[in-house]
């Protein structure tokens, strides 16, 4: 029985992903001396970089225009949250529009 968990621990544990170029080329993060991966970074900062966290390098992808807010930009260069809430202000701002316009006459 201890060496039926003994080989479920085995496979279970995680490791850090192969390095390519056979561990000759090195994160180009200063300081950092991890094994290159990919985009010329190590897996720990290569992931980080895919999040959006890098502040001196650019984004993966187009980042949304709201301060402090670094999610994947949907559309019109807002965020998924953003984009909701801006698509909710135009709709009851067009309401009122409807309501104002018909007294006017």
């Amino acid at each position: 029985m201890d060496t039926a968990m003994s080989e479920t621990k085995k496979k279970n544990t995680k490791k850090a992903p192969r390095a390519k170029s056979n561990g000759k080329k090195t994160c180009t993060v200063e300081g950092c001396k991890r094994a290159y991966r990919a985009k010329g970074f190590c897996f720990f900062h290569h992931a980080k970089w895919r999040a959006g966290e890098f502040e001196s390098r650019p984004a993966r992808y187009k980042t949304c225009s709201k301060p402090d807010c670094k999610k994947k930009v949907v559309g019109h260069g807002l965020c998924q949250d953003h984009f909701d809430a801006w698509t909710k202000s135009r709709k009851k701002n067009q309401g009122k529009a409807e309501a104002a316009a018909p007294a006017a006459s």
